[in-house]
């Protein structure tokens, strides 16, 4: 699933493309590739368009950027994907694109020209052009290649990649936190007004227009829910609430509650160091989300909901190794870091190999697809004549490399097999580096808030004994 976005540029045209084509994210420019322009020479041929046309002020470029759910997909596909993109989309575009592996999801930038190399126009793009062709032409790649795509009635438009990546991994957004609250006042309501009181009480704020909205107090914008489920519209809540969901197409009332099975009580373990300053913080950072229902959350108590996710995390992560000294920390980020680096120089000769071979997997992969074609051709159909020379081609090239196209096929998923494991590795890696960082980052600060929240209930404690 690739969520894609487009940026306008204004300035520095020159670093932007530096930080397009930088070394540090796209595996020392290994899944870099330029379209309508020469390696070193991009800056200078844009720059020349632009000239050429008398365009040189306004607009200098846009960036459109393609993100991947995690795990999804292989930096060197995603490359892939990318320069079909740009092929299809941007042929008369001086192209610059790199495939960013620094972070936990990948993905590919894409910053092109906004001169046309060809008709000598500016590039311009509407709403309804982003729908129908960006979107359009990579969700087409995407589904080409075996992934997944945003579906009609998912988040599209009103979800940024932040919340569909927090959604895609589980965790809880301001939507999700929304509709869990709307799904809890419909099944406690007794009609459509006690819902809406209800919803109130939660501390939202309510639109009554052509779409039933909701914001939270300190919010800027409305989230209109009923856009993509039935069910949060007011004929949807109404319907739900008498129990005549036949009423709307699609939607449901809220699952019903499994209550935990009983087991046995087990001692939790003793905690100690940055383990046992972990548990206390998350202690009390629980007590300050406790409210009685219904619970009155605002903007910011939701964000301090999200943060708690990312301590949990970062705890689970020091329980997982063992670690509860800052010395302890430091000793396993060396560890990690010497294991990229391993990882890295073993991905580099992988890459290598690749590359010597790419001609050969390219021709191994082209003979399998236009095999069809070929028959085509053979048969007599026109139009098939640029596959069956492509085919020709491959054909020849594996023919002079004098090895087995079984051993040469078996070499080539080794090999693809044994660079995405390395990849793999390299982003655990890489994470649990970022999170040895952030807590190391966090201890002093944790206990500032720990010893402040301990104070204030202590006053209050001491106010209510004095009245």
């Amino acid at each position: 699933m690739a969520v894609t976005k487009i940026l306008a540029r204004n300035a520095r045209l020159d670093q932007a493309i530096q930080y397009v084509l930088n070394g540090d994210k796209t595996d020392h420019q290994i899944l870099t590739a330029h379209q309508n322009c020469d390696p070193g020479r991009e800056y200078r041929q844009m720059m020349d368009t632009k000239q050429d046309v008398g365009k040189l002020d306004g607009r200098q470029c846009y960036h459109i950027i393609q993100s991947f759910k995690p795990g999804e997909i292989t930096p060197e596909l995603a490359l892939e994907i990318a320069k079909e993109f740009a092929a299809k989309y941007l042929a008369d575009y001086e192209v610059v694109i790199g495939t960013h592996v620094d972070k936990n999801h990948i993905h590919s930038h894409l910053l092109f020209n906004s001169v046309n190399a060809q008709t000598g126009r500016k590039y311009h793009v509407t709403t309804q052009e982003y729908y129908r062709q960006i979107r359009g032409i990579s969700d087409r790649l995407c589904q080409k290649h075996g992934l997944s795509v945003i579906m009609e009635g998912q988040p599209s438009q009103a979800v940024s990649y932040i919340e569909w990546l927090r959604h895609s991994k589980g965790q809880p957004t301001f939507r999700s936190m929304l509709e869990a609250d709307l799904r809890s006042a419909i099944e406690d309501a007794n009609d459509l007004g006690h819902f809406f009181m209800l919803m109130e009480h939660m501390g939202y704020e309510i639109h009554h227009g052509n779409r039933l909205g909701f914001r939270l107090r300190g919010q800027e914008q409305f989230m209109y829910p009923g856009r993509k489920n039935p069910l949060f519209t007011e004929d949807g809540i109404y319907a739900a609430i008498l129990g005549n969901l036949e009423e709307i197409e699609t939607g449901r009332r809220p699952a019903i509650i499994h209550r935990l099975r009983y087991q046995p009580y087990k001692k939790h373990p003793k905690y100690t160091g940055l383990m046992a300053l972990y548990v206390h913080y998350l202690y009390v950072l629980g007590k300050i989300e406790k409210r009685q229902y219904p619970p009155r959350m605002t903007a910011q108590m939701r964000k301090d909901v999200m943060r708690s996710e990312r301590y949990r995390e970062q705890f689970v992560f020091l329980r997982a190794n063992g670690l509860s000294t800052q010395e302890a920390i430091a000793a396993f980020q060396v560890r990690m870091e010497e294991t990229l680096a391993s990882l890295t120089k073993q991905r580099t000769i992988l890459n290598v190999k690749k590359k010597k071979r790419q001609k050969l997997y390219t021709a191994l992969a082209d003979e399998a697809a236009l095999a069809q074609a070929k028959a085509l051709y053979e048969e007599g159909l026109s139009g098939m004549e640029t596959e069956f020379s492509r085919y020709g081609e491959a054909v020849t090239v594996l023919e002079r490399c004098n090895i087995p196209q079984e051993q040469l096929t078996a070499e080539k998923g080794e090999l693809y097999e044994r660079l995405a494991q390395v990849n793999r590795n390299i982003r655990t890696a890489r994470k649990k580096l970022a999170l040895c960082r952030e807590i190391q980052s966090q201890q002093s600060q944790m206990e500032r808030t720990i010893e402040r929240i301990e104070s204030r209930e202590q006053e209050n404690n001491i106010g209510h004994r004095g009245r």
